[in-house]
């Protein structure tokens, strides 16, 4: 059976269909491919297609069916030419920069990212000349005034990590396209079922397949999804080189979690706004940051950005560490975890988790207080996750 165009079909059913190709056994759910390696039926047919010559599965470091079969579902979802997996999140990362950064070239990134993105840009990447400029996520005349001539890439994350800042994508890919630059946005937070930046004009797109896309937190990986030009010419190789390769069993498990994306994400997005709102009007809360909330600063760009305003909610409370710490270890049904995008709630202390190895300098640029907590709001009742919220107040 020839392959339909998936770009006229539904999220939803691209989800669901998407990269299945079905074997001589005719099955039914996609299979798994756990070899590491292929057959030939010639040295010249393997001299082919190790040249490139002839395209088909080589090694299962950089070719193997159940990863393509991903890797087809979410270019789709994406509405992108191409997608490559990796083996994580900061995989997908470390693999777009060396693959299209040299010694000499200049990354603008956004403050708000998570505390393990600003360490590699800050501390690895700069170990092979490879400067980066933090700014503002929401500020465009932060982001105008930090390109360089030298500027190849602007990288974000929208909304941002634990603040849940929006940027302006459309804004930001004419900026970076202006000065000859690429945009690359982080969709771990809202998926493709919330959000596409390259409709909007972003030239590549990251997840870290580990949290949503999954969404039962039971594998990690990551993906880049964009052009395949781009792709296939300068971050491929590094994947086929750099070896961060997604295994063929965590690919099978991320195809499950992509049938029920739009699903969970609109369910998600119902559970955070509610306990939000709720969250509000709790005298114990300073202040709670959430995008569906008309409190939010970029409220009506979420709107026009996002179909939906995501999972994860942060509030602060005036406390500091101390009171954080109380609330969090009150509860008994929440996970304490810095995972997300579980169905399970799961909630955490960011100053001294995600974004712990970061000096008090750097948080505090960031907006991280001490008394700030994160939820990734899962599926559970929602009184329920109220009511274990509020033990703290009488423990």
């Amino acid at each position: 059976m020839t392959d339909p165009d998936w770009s006229h079909y539904a999220l939803e059913t691209q989800a669901i269909r998407a990269g299945q190709r079905r074997t001589a056994e005719q099955e039914h759910s996609d299979p798994i491919f756990p070899t590491s390696s292929y057959v030939f039926a010639s040295a010249a047919e393997a001299a082919a297609k190790f040249s490139g010559q002839l395209p088909g599965n080589i090694y299962s470091r950089f070719t193997n069916p159940t990863v393509r079969a991903f890797e087809e579902r979410l270019a789709a979802l994406e509405g992108g030419e191409r997608c490559i997996a990796v083996a994580s999140g900061m995989a997908a990362i470390a693999t777009m920069g060396f693959g299209l950064l040299k010694a000499g070239d200049h990354v603008v990134c956004s403050r708000g990212v998570f505390g393990n993105t600003v360490l590699l840009f800050q501390n690895f990447f700069a170990k092979f000349g490879m400067a980066t400029t933090f700014v503002d996520l929401t500020d465009p005349a932060a982001w105008e005034a930090a390109i360089r001539p030298q500027t190849r890439l602007l990288f974000l994350e929208t909304p941002s990590n634990p603040l849940t800042q929006v940027a302006d994508i459309a804004q930001l890919a004419d900026l970076a396209h202006r000065h000859g630059a690429l945009l690359a946005v982080d969709n771990c937070f809202c998926t493709p079922a919330l959000q596409r930046p390259l409709e909007l004009g972003a030239d590549l797109v990251i997840h870290s397949a580990t949290k949503y896309l999954d969404g039962q937190g039971r594998c990690v990986g990551g993906a880049i999804v964009g052009g395949r030009e781009l792709l296939d010419k300068e971050v491929f190789p590094f994947l086929r080189t750099g070896g961060a390769a997604m295994s063929p069993f965590n690919a099978w498990v991320f195809l499950k979690g992509l049938e029920t994306l739009a699903l969970r994400m609109r369910a998600h997005s119902e559970n955070a706004l509610g306990l939000a709102q709720w969250l509000e009007a709790q005298p114990w809360v300073q202040r709670v940051h959430y995008p569906g909330l008309p409190s939010h600063p970029q409220f009506e760009l979420v709107r026009r950005q996002q179909t939906a305003p995501g999972g994860i909610v942060s509030f602060e409370l005036a406390g500091g560490q101390e009171q954080a710490w109380k609330l969090i270890d009150a509860t008994r049904m929440l996970s304490i975890t810095a995972n997300l995008g579980d169905v399970k709630t799961t909630i955490t202390h960011p100053a001294t988790t995600t974004h712990g190895r970061l000096s008090p300098d750097e948080r505090a640029a960031a907006g991280i207080g001490d008394g700030l907590v994160r939820l990734a709001v899962g599926l559970e009742n929602l009184q329920d996750i109220q009511d274990d919220l509020l033990r703290w107040t009488v423990a």
